[in-house]
């Protein structure tokens, strides 16, 4: 085997993984797979970003069949960038989920949900890595139909209904996207992204185009949960198993972002984008909208996922900003907010978890007094929580203060509010969890819990600490982030 063909073997390990599991019959032993799939896809994620930082863009056709005729997968920085985030916290949640897993799922389902887990995330990783925009269709209802299931198997049947209301919108984003697929092959005559994008430039004003592009910006709003798509989202979250609800959170609308990005910035091109088509003005209201609404309402959510999903809302509507400003400063605050709020979620998610487990639930009130009963566990949701508001040394003061500096170059100083009012808005809702769990008691007196076991506490402090990190040494983020920025306007990798 070669180096180069590492972008397939991302692909191809979690996919002969998945039906394995549910061979293997056995909870235990479906876990173990998983986790070496998963440890090795990171490993070749850190390995691909390394060699695409050293020697530039990797290729991989399949079959010898070179492009535009084959499929083919191409790596550059943003896709490298964007694969080590999504297999890092796939690990993660995995080590948590050994004993996670079982406090929801049955012994007779757990082998079904890591099968369903190893095809998610090769969806999420095929979308990331492929040059063909059909095939990237492919890779998303892959991921869509696995999330789908992932998200009915916890205890709580409402999870049937979020999963239903999921498939609902799910369906319709694809078909938006297969129809704008099908118009781009129509006009162009290749699937290949590196391929339209030399040829769309040409064909600019054709109608065809235009349509294909807002068909595309709707569909892949509705995956990455953009305001006003997101109402799947709060649902899917709050009654989804605790371990798929960090995984889906911390990765799903990433890739989905992600996606985005390469399609404006690369296959459309920037100028297609922000001067003959209206996309700016739409994303930056979108995105102010996103911020203030979904900060709003989670202050007022008693069920802590539900608080958590819509703060996701909030959060993706800081990176639909960044996006819009049209720069290499606002594209690289994109990026990075794509790291670190996959941090900060994921933690927040995971610890909350251990709470639920713990107390038996995930509403306020649950969480009353938790801060005496489990300390290591509440103390990892505050500095989550520090970070999602952005408070200095933590990764999210850093996404935000590039946001800012975005903001002031671009001119568009109202949009310092927005940032401003968002920040203090997850302020009100971080300290209302933050109140009860350390200034209110426990509402039955004779209730006794401890602290969670390490086994969960690990992979938990685990997030916690990179989101501490990321804030303290940007050097690796923010320089790898930069680099794809400018990789992206500069035209195909």
């Amino acid at each position: 085997m070669t180096l180069a063909q590492l972008p397939a073997l991302q692909v191809i390990l979690p996919l002969i993984a998945a039906p394995l599991c549910l061979l293997l019959r056995s909870g235990r032993l479906a876990w173990l797979l998983s986790i070496l799939v998963s440890t090795t896809a990171l490993l070749i994620a850190v390995l691909l970003l390394r060699l695409v930082l050293e020697n530039g863009t990797v290729i991989y056709a399949y079959g010898g069949w070179a492009a535009p005729w084959g499929i083919e997968y191409r790596v550059d920085i943003a896709n490298a960038f964007v694969l080590a985030i999504v297999t890092g916290i796939s690990t993660v949640v995995l080590l948590f989920s050994r004993v996670g897993a079982a406090w929801e799922i049955k012994p007779s389902g757990q082998n079904l949900f890591y099968t369903s887990y190893l095809l998610c995330l090769t969806g999420l990783l095929g979308m990331t890595v492929t040059g063909d925009a059909f095939n990237l269709f492919v890779f998303l209802e892959i991921s869509s139909l696995s999330s789908y299931v992932l998200i009915a198997m916890g205890p709580d049947r409402r999870g049937l209904t979020a999963a239903y209301q999921y498939l609902i919108m799910g369906t319709i984003g694809a078909t938006f996207i297969l129809i704008a697929v099908g118009l781009l092959y129509m006009v162009t005559g290749t699937l290949n992204m590196a391929d339209l994008a030399n040829l769309l430039p040409a064909l600019g004003q054709s109608r065809t185009v235009r349509v294909a592009f807002a068909f595309l910006t709707v569909g892949i709003g509705l995956k990455l949960a953009m305001f006003p798509l997101h109402l799947w989202l709060p649902n899917a979250y709050a009654y989804a198993p605790h371990v798929v609800s960090a995984f889906l959170a911390a990765t799903a609308t990433k890739v989905a972002v992600y996606v985005l990005v390469r399609f404006i910035y690369d296959v459309f091109g920037s100028s297609f984008a922000f001067d003959s088509m209206p996309l700016q003005f739409i994303l930056v209201v979108l995105g102010a909208a996103a911020v203030l609404s979904g900060s709003t309402i989670a202050i007022f959510q008693h069920n802590i996922k539900r608080m958590l999903g819509y703060s996701s809302v909030a959060q993706i509507g800081y990176m639909i900003l960044g996006l819009s400003l049209a720069s290499v400063s606002g594209l690289t605050a994109t990026l990075v907010h794509l790291l670190n709020h996959s941090l900060m979620k994921g933690g927040l998610f995971l610890a909350l978890a251990c709470m639920a487990f713990q107390l038996g639930g995930t509403r306020l009130v649950d969480l009353a007094g938790a801060g005496q009963r489990m300390p290591w566990t509440s103390a990892a949701f505050v500095v989550g929580g520090l970070s999602l508001i952005g408070v200095p040394l933590t990764a999210g003061f850093i996404s935000k203060w590039l946001l800012v500096v975005a903001v002031l170059e671009a001119g568009w100083w109202p949009l310092l509010i927005v940032i401003a009012v968002g920040s203090l808005l997850a302020v009100v809702y971080i300290w209302r969890v933050i109140e009860m769990i350390y200034f209110r008691s426990t509402t039955n007196p004779d209730e006794h819990s401890e602290e969670t076991h390490w086994s969960l506490l690990a992979p938990v402090w685990l997030l916690i600490v990179a989101n501490v990190y990321f804030g303290l040494q940007t050097q690796w983020s923010v320089g790898v982030a930069q680099l794809a920025a400018q990789m992206l306007f500069g035209g195909p990798g």
